[in-house]
């Protein structure tokens, strides 16, 4: 088929946050833009999720933190970030110069510090939405993780949409036995979007020393080799909720990109990507476009949740 000539709409909606083409940086692998904004022109992107933030400032995990794995790589960096208060003093003032949608990654220890955290930056210029990390553990039910148990995942979600009136976006962990259920959870809570996966639980071991390679031990693994996990939990949580949902785990190329979008993905976020491929999301979204262009679409819309099954390839 010929190209079809002519502009191609990338837009999208998640719920009442609209973007000007489906592509997002992933939490953690971007820093706060302007570590990126050399390398991709930040005014071409549907929106950039920032680093996480805490309340209070965060030093993370000794080194090692950082492990190369075949086709991926485990990370434990512990959550460092300087803080919300430094982060809307000090990181805000370039983030409103960026072009995009601007969404804060969340997180906290308790329920408390999540609500605590969506009423500070409600009210800041320039986000445009928050994105629930709701991997992180709750110290005070002993350390289980707020994505693990759909009850604590929806009273996270209904605490920070009672706390802002923001579009609230709820960040799943793979790590679950039923991620549609923990999907369901949010959405009784009141979450506008979902994002999906987070990184998937994993180690690796030094043969040579018989120690971790991690200082941490366990880390989170990420990269091409978890994308057909992602996908599928995807296509899974899309065919059963009605709100928008954003793929994540292993989108490399803008291939990558589409096979999420026809699972049912409205946006994706570009994550390990971005540590080999500084340039990936904006060559994801140019290649989107071309994709379109050669399958005679005239708007990314069109294709969303578009796979085909059944009767063969």
């Amino acid at each position: 088929m010929d190209p079809v000539k002519g502009a191609i709409d990338l837009s999208v909606a998640l719920g009442p946050l609209s973007l000007a083409n489906p592509v997002l940086t992933a939490s953690g692998t971007f820093g706060y833009g302007a570590e990126f904004a050399a390398l991709v022109p930040l005014n071409r992107l549907g929106g950039v999720v920032v680093k996480g933030i805490s309340l209070a400032p965060r030093p993370g995990n000794p080194p090692p933190r950082v492990v190369e794995t075949p086709c991926g790589m485990l990370n434990a960096i512990g959550l460092e970030n300087v803080g919300v208060q430094r982060f809307i003093s000090d990181k805000m003032p370039f983030l409103r110069t960026c072009g995009c949608r601007v969404i804060v990654n969340i997180l906290g220890d308790s329920i408390e510090e999540y609500g605590a955290l969506a009423e500070a930056l409600t009210g800041v210029a320039g986000i445009d939405a928050l994105e629930i990390n709701i991997s992180c553990p709750n110290v005070k039910k002993g350390g289980v993780a707020f994505g693990t148990v759909p009850k604590m995942a929806t009273a996270v979600t209904r605490t920070v949409k009672a706390a802002t009136d923001l579009p609230v976006i709820v960040k799943l962990s793979p790590n679950v036995t039923d991620i549609v259920a923990m999907a369901q959870a949010v959405v009784e809570g009141g979450a506008d979007a979902i994002s999906l996966v987070n990184t998937l639980i994993g180690m690796a071991i030094d043969a040579t020393t018989r120690r971790p390679k991690l200082a941490n031990v366990i880390g989170g693994l990420s990269g091409p080799a978890i994308k057909p996990v992602a996908l599928r939990m995807v296509w899974q949580v899309a065919s059963a909720v009605t709100v928008p949902v954003i793929g994540i785990g292993g989108i490399g190329t803008a291939e990558d990109a589409i096979e999420f979008l026809l699972a049912g993905a409205t946006a994706i976020e570009v994550g390990t990507a971005n540590f080999y491929n500084p340039a990936a999301t904006g060559e994801i979204v140019a290649g989107i476009e071309d994709y379109l262009r050669v399958q005679g679409e005239t708007s990314v819309r069109g294709i969303i949740g578009g796979l085909r099954l059944g009767g063969g390839a």
